[in-house]
């Protein structure tokens, strides 16, 4: 441990050396044998280890001539895009209609199974002669389940799951990376979004890796057992790992490890910003450069040992056929994979309407500090930051019957805010007006945000007025918009400037944006970065929106984009500081189309409009003015985060 805490110095000091990107680099730390004895537990040596392997970085080719001529050899005659990763050997694939090389189902960990259950992810040991397997399919995906509504069914997954997938340019050499981080609250989802289309509508300036990770009660369980015997957050740990592999294994897929941005919407916005705060904003750059948080999901976030996340422990161990009191993990862990999936699924359908059962805690070792803690403090990780949510948000999450205000106020007490006093939760509903009863036949239509009361989201939108669009919004902001409002203003500026390995040199720097476009509920902006597009994203957002995202992964600033042909496809947005009149952003919208008619998830018909005749409008808005007073609403949520928990 003394030579990782003196490894670690050096590393935050900025001293430590890279290693060249080959077989021969120096082996890696193990963390296959860890000593749960002394004053480090588990995680906290877990931390350590990855912190220096990570500093163990490929560097980036420095014969990109002689690289380029091998590339396009072997690209034009089929040849074997063999990747030598020291324990595995995979043979990529060129896509001939999309122009790029993949691989596709890199195993980047050990198997999470049997004794490696809620440990660490292990590292794989080195294999020289190892068989050259086809990288062409997509890993199993990890174990899951749908939140808890009505008619939600079980999703079977394979826990032997810590796969991920690289997408690159033919010949490429030292690009930047984007990262992306599925969502999918922290137990549902998988790493197979097809990168391909946001690398295409970026001239191939970038390489593209996504990553899976351990999902439910295999990657949150939460319990002081947990802790003492293992790790809690280990998804968040699987991520963290991932994160050091890319450092160290990138620059053979062509990819340049300080340039690292990583990504995710929903609760892969939510591991954004939690990599964000890792280990009270200590780390630097030293795992990524710079992040996109899309939607940033931000449920209650308790200590490790506190009473919910431990009568959840008791709950899956009791469902699981394990004693319900006690040391249960030896149980748990003895216990065959198809019984854990179905306990971590019914914990969830147990859980309130719209909620999983299974989320980050506060651990001691990677994640210190709730979000709302250390935010405001600005002690974080990485360079820049992009960061955005949508119009609505709520709907898909906020239980369908809220009628009345007695209604509101007991979902607020009982589900949404349950540790506030009634006085709190009166503040709640005093910075959120709205007397009307829900009335199915009163009119909804879409607010543009601009207007002063009535016409904002607090009041009505296409999805439900009175009470229910009350509620609504509380959650959308409460959980999803004023994260992202945090996130912008933690990223600001900055106490400490990042390493000179960012792409930032002075300082942090924030942009956010609004995604707008009718309806705008939560996840609906991936389609429009990622593709393919849906019939109510015209073909000019997409690109727009694509290169949004390129823009800030390539030059680290997502504004003033022409496209490559002199036409402004984005127009320049001010910074998000703090400074009087200065919390601006980008409203993503269209004007023009076709109307048609849409069933949301949860069963309310919507107006969107398709082609032809669609077109972008983009503007820039204020959040201290925006929906009759956005940010002040944020501002309360975050005076009261102490006890709801955020």
């Amino acid at each position: 441990m003394a030579v990782l805490k003196w490894i670690t110095g050096l590393l935050l000091a900025g001293s430590l050396q890279v290693a060249s990107c080959d077989t021969t680099r120096p082996a890696i730390v193990p963390v296959t044998s860890l000593d749960t004895t002394g004053s480090a537990d588990v995680a906290s040596q877990f931390v350590s280890e990855l912190i220096a392997n990570a500093t163990l970085a490929c560097e980036p080719r420095q014969d990109q001539q002689a690289h380029d001529k091998r590339s396009a050899s072997s690209n034009q005659d089929g040849g074997s895009l063999v990747i030598d990763l020291g324990y595995a050997k995979y043979r990529g694939h060129h896509n001939t209609t999309t122009g790029l090389n993949y691989w596709k189902g890199i195993r980047f960990a050990a198997p999470p199974t049997g004794e490696l259950r809620w440990k660490p992810p292990q590292t794989l040991p080195p294999r020289p002669d190892a068989p050259i397997a086809n990288a062409t399919a997509f890993g199993p995906i990890c174990p899951q389940s749908l939140p808890s509504v009505p008619g939600a069914v079980f999703i079977p997954g394979n826990e032997d799951c810590l796969f991920l997938n690289v997408y690159a340019p033919p010949n490429a050499a030292n690009l930047p990376v984007l990262v992306w981080i599925h969502g999918g609250g922290y137990g549902y989802g998988d790493g197979t979004q097809d990168m391909s289309e946001i690398i295409n509508a970026n001239d191939q300036g970038f390489v593209a890796v996504s990553i899976q990770y351990r999902l439910g009660a295999f990657g949150w369980l939460s319990s002081g057992e947990v802790k003492e015997k293992g790790v809690v957050n280990a998804g968040i740990l699987d991520q963290a790992f991932a994160l050091a592999w890319i450092k160290r294994h990138i620059c053979q897929f062509g990819g340049d490890p300080s340039r690292v941005t990583i990504s995710g919407e929903s609760a892969g916005g939510g591991s954004v910003m939690y990599h964000g705060i890792a280990v009270k904003g200590s780390l630097g750059t030293t795992l990524f450069s710079q992040g996109i948080a899309a939607s940033p999901y931000l449920p209650f976030q308790y200590n490790y040992d506190d009473a919910l996340p431990t009568e959840r422990y008791y709950a899956f161990s009791r469902a699981a056929g394990c004693p319900d009191t006690g040391d249960v993990l030896d149980c748990l862990v003895g216990k065959d994979t198809d019984t854990l999936q179905q306990a971590s699924f019914n914990v969830t359908q147990s859980s309130p309407y719209g909620y999983w059962g299974f989320w980050p805690v506060t651990d001691g070792s990677y994640i210190q500090n709730r979000p709302s803690q250390q935010l405001p403090t600005k002690k974080v990780n990485g360079g820049n930051l992009l960061v955005g949510h949508n119009a609505n948000e709520g709907p898909l999450f906020v239980p369908p019957t809220i009628t009345t205000e007695a209604d509101l106020a007991g979902w607020l007490s009982g589900v949404e805010f349950p540790n506030l006093s009634e006085e709190e939760i009166g503040a709640v509903l005093t910075a959120n007006p709205n007397d009307a009863p829900t009335d199915p036949e009163a009119p909804r239509f879409e607010t543009d945000g601009l207007s002063d009361a009535p016409a904002t989201a607090v009041h009505v939108s296409q999805d439900a007025n009175g009470q229910q669009q009350r509620a609504n919004n509380i959650y959308a902001e409460a959980v999803f918009a004023c994260p992202a409002y945090w996130l912008a203003s933690a990223y600001s500026s900055s106490s400490s400037p990042p390493s000179s390995s960012s792409s930032s040199d002075d300082g942090h720097r924030a942009w956010l944006y609004q995604y707008s476009v009718p309806f705008a509920s939560h996840q609906a902006d991936v389609p429009a970065y990622f593709g393919p597009r849906t019939p109510n994203q015209g073909a000019d957002l997409m690109r727009a929106f694509a290169r949004i995202w390129g823009g800030f992964v390539v030059r680290g600033d997502p504004s003033s984009d022409d496209g490559g042909d002199g036409e402004e496809v984005i127009p320049s947005w001010p910074l998000w500081t703090e400074e009087e009149d200065g919390f601006w952003f980008l409203n993503l919208n269209q004007t023009g189309g076709v109307p048609y008619e849409a069933q949301t998830q949860w069963g309310t018909t919507v107006t969107q409009f398709t082609d032809p005749g669609l077109q972008n409008d983009f503007s820039v808005a204020s959040a201290t003015t925006w929906e009759g007073g956005r940010k002040a609403r944020c501002d309360v949520y975050l005076g009261l985060a102490e006890s709801i928990p955020l």
